[in-house]
């Protein structure tokens, strides 16, 4: 049975860091390899949710209660749960500090908390989020308020934003443009509606090869592409937002624009527990190998998931395929022996253009193209779209948090 246990000092085996995404699935995938491992998870929140649809509930197109389960419910078997905060990672000491004061000892620490949505790092943001026309599908208690505000608006301005990179799922911030254009399109709305994307970068895709797809998408619903044009303020009451803008040589002026709607996507940082240590990059996020996932300098400490300082997409598919990378090259250096495999890079982003169509980019380091399926992957599709609101959400709670590997080829180390 699942233990919960708490104490002034704790001596753990495998101490995995973080109940999210990369902590459940591999807790499950190394539990199946060995039933008989000492494992303590330690993750402060009662529930899991199930992120990737909180677009589609931004589009109504999927139940928000659906996204979200307690965790006792997805943890496994076998696992000691401390429900508790990390403070301080002291990787010298092979010890952790928890919120409580109380101490937790490792022979191998796995590093998977997440991220950190930086909503304060825009002025104004946290005191209108949820109200006057401002709102978020990257926050479980807003997805529904965005289809609120789609469904309200009938004319006026719509304006979706995007901040610096790396963020999760960095195709998030335009699917919800597309999928509000959409509606407003099929409810004869979309005329009366000014469409803008602000993106703090130079690029509407990260890989080169799914811009002309999405482009016909953008000149479809009439959208205004504004780069290099970052979110920094936010007056909720008088409807109006503040962007730093660049310009061509470098130079930075303060925009200012109204809205009747508002969808925010905040800053992301890694929690300020590895940003801290000495776990962090130059960047803030954990260094691991980008193929092994292991410490470059602490080789007894693997990280996977969003907190790592990869140059791979931060979505749930680059979790599914890093979890196995883990868990073979863990349970292999306990063994002494080489670390088995690597990660490519992969990951994946379901495109949601249109509610119905999908146009599904799979890719890896470097812009690699990594389709699964041997059709166009530049091409929206219905099957996608199946794949995306019905298909995905049942493995995901069905087969990735319960160890089953689907899908999850992946290389040798040389």
């Amino acid at each position: 049975m699942t233990e919960q246990h708490w104490g002034p000092t704790i001596s753990g085996d495998i101490v995995v860091i973080g109940g999210g995404s990369a902590g459940i699935g591999l807790l499950a995938s190394l539990l199946k390899r060995d039933p008989d491992l000492n494992i303590t998870l330690i993750e402060p929140s009662d529930h899991h949710c199930y992120q990737p649809a909180w677009t589609l509930v931004g589009g109504g197109a999927y139940d928000l209660k659906k996204t979200r389960r307690p965790l006792a419910d997805v943890l496994p078997n076998g696992v000691t749960w401390i429900q508790a905060a990390v403070s301080e990672v002291l990787p010298d000491e092979q010890t952790l500090v928890l919120d409580g004061g109380q101490r937790v000892s490792w022979q191998n620490l796995i590093v998977c908390p997440g991220l950190r949505l930086a909503w304060e790092s825009i002025e104004g943001l946290q005191d209108t989020l949820g109200q006057h026309g401002v709102t978020s599908n990257y926050s479980y208690e807003h997805a529904a308020y965005t289809w609120q505000l789609v469904q309200q608006l009938k004319g006026g301005k719509a304006i979706f934003t995007q901040p610096a990179m790396p963020i999760k799922c960095a195709g998030a911030p335009q699917k919800a443009m597309y999928l509000s254009c959409d509606h407003w399109l099929k409810q004869g709305h979309l005329k009366h509606i000014e469409v803008e994307f602000n993106l703090a970068g130079a690029a509407l895709f990260g890989v080169a090869t799914f811009v002309p797809p999405l482009m016909k998408y953008v000149e479809k619903y009439n959208a205004r592409l504004a780069f290099n044009s970052n979110l920094v303020k936010v007056d909720g009451p008088a409807r109006k937002a503040w962007f730093a803008v660049k310009d061509s040589e470098g130079h930075t002026t303060l925009e200012e624009k109204s809205f009747d709607l508002l969808h925010v996507v905040p800053p992301q940082v890694a929690p300020d527990f590895i940003r801290q240590s000495p776990l962090a990059d130059a960047a803030g996020w954990c260094e691991v190998h980008p193929n092994t996932l292991q410490h470059l300098h602490y080789p007894h400490i693997f990280g996977l998931g969003d907190v790592c300082g990869t140059p791979n997409a931060k979505t749930a598919a680059a979790v599914r395929k890093q979890i196995v990378v883990v868990a073979e090259n863990l349970l292999a250096l306990r063994k002494q022996a080489t670390l088995p495999l690597k990660y490519d890079g992969y990951g994946s982003c379901p495109l949601t253009v249109e509610k119905g169509k999908v146009v599904l980019a799979e890719f890896g380091y470097g812009g690699t193209l990594l389709p699964t399926f041997g059709l166009d992957p530049t091409k929206a599709r219905r099957s996608m779209w199946f794949l995306k609101a019905t298909l995905l959400p049942w493995f995901y709670w069905n087969g990735m948090l319960k160890g089953r590997e689907w899908l999850t080829r992946l290389s040798k180390v040389d």
